[in-house]
């Protein structure tokens, strides 16, 4: 089956948290001998800040790295060449209007594809009058990352099929590392952002590091001066950004990890994780959640991670995990095999294909023959 995926960016994951997934899905669908080319802007937002970061060596590595990917960064695009061979095309929210709209516009008059809209962002609910800019006539459906996103897309009438495809993580990069020491208390990874957590993180991660004394390691980007200079007063070091394929051994180095959620996803979007919590589950770190209720009930709270009301009981929590190894070493255990169960990218893309054969029953037994046995 021929793939085409239209992304923000798959190279770069600085401050772009899709490519994790993203990456994983596509890599899977490669491996399971799927033709799939990846077509992304040449200059897009994320890929010029890695670039200025880390200069034209981190795309050297993401192609060492992702070896099985297949990226076509286009300045002037032309369609016809690249989707009319095309079976399956899935053009992901973080991608222009315009060209959601030019994609939408092809398909109408080359109906030799399915086409599928994929949003796994919040402004469908923070941002709402932001989805008339998408036209999304002529798409065949919707995956959303979330249950309530996906009703919103029908209850709206935004679109007339939709589908809940949440996120996974790619266990080919995210798997527990035994053999690396200990070398800290916690790590976190994650971007501050938009003010969007930065009472919370201050609540959840800064203030437990200073009163419990944590060796800790903060890595993302996007932090301001003020939130640097309290990690550092606070006894924490920051790291920056970090590449987030070397993110399993930052895991595998920390005692223990949390999860602290933005905003949307508590009060708007609930039961919808971002990719965190499954990767660090996937390596095998014990995580501790700020308040975040899992209405969708994708893990088993207080087996597979703990949730801390308030920053207190953070503390307590994380004084628990770095003090009974036997509490560390069940939630390890329980994270990982909900992860393996349920929640890797393979299970994603045999859900993305019973879909793709939803749309095309009768034309799908042959390409998918492999794939399903």
């Amino acid at each position: 089956m021929k793939v085409r995926l239209f992304y923000h960016s798959v190279i770069s994951d600085w401050n772009n948290g899709h490519a994790h997934f993203l990456r994983g899905v596509a890599t899977e669908l490669a491996q399971r001998g799927h033709d799939v080319t990846i077509l992304e802007p040449l200059d897009g937002w994320s890929i010029r800040h890695l670039i200025e970061a880390s200069g034209a060596e981190a795309i050297v590595e993401f192609h060492r790295t992702f070896p099985a990917l297949k990226v076509i960064r286009y300045q002037n695009l032309d369609l016809e060449k690249v989707l009319s061979d095309a079976d399956l095309v899935i053009v992901h929210e973080w991608n222009s209007p315009d060209l959601i709209k030019a994609i939408g516009k092809f398909r109408r008059h080359w109906n030799s594809f399915r086409l599928l809209f994929h949003d796994a962002h919040h402004r469908a609910v923070t941002e709402p009058d932001e989805m008339s800019h998408f036209d999304l006539s002529n798409y065949d459906g919707v995956l959303a990352f979330g249950n309530i996103l996906r009703d919103l897309y029908l209850e709206n009438d935004w679109i007339q099929r939709a589908w809940t495809w949440h996120e996974a993580a790619d266990v080919r990069i995210f798997r527990p590392m035994p053999e690396i020491p200990k070398e800290r208390d916690l790590v976190w990874i994650g971007n501050w952002g938009d003010d969007e957590r930065s009472a919370e993180l201050r609540e959840f991660l800064v203030q437990p590091i200073r009163n419990l004394q944590l060796k800790a390691k903060i890595h993302g980007v996007r932090y301001p001066d003020d939130a640097v200079a309290e990690i550092r007063s606070s006894g924490g070091y920051y790291g920056d950004w970090l590449p987030n394929h070397l993110a399993p051994v930052a895991f595998a180095q920390s005692r223990v990890t949390v999860h602290v959620p933005r905003r949307p996803y508590v009060q708007q979007l609930v039961g919808i994780p971002t990719i965190r919590p499954f990767e660090a589950m996937a390596c095998g770190v014990p995580l501790i959640s700020a308040p975040w209720h899992d209405a969708e009930h994708l893990f088993r709270q207080g087996t597979d991670y703990l949730v801390a009301k308030d920053g207190k009981e953070m503390e307590i929590l994380l004084q628990e995990i770095l003090h009974t190894p036997a509490l560390a070493n069940d939630l390890t255990r329980n994270g990982l095999n909900t992860i393996l169960e349920r929640h890797t990218c393979a299970h994603r893309v045999d859900e993305l294909l019973e879909i793709y054969r939803a749309l095309r029953p009768a034309e799908t037994s042959k390409l998918l023959e492999q794939t399903l046995i």
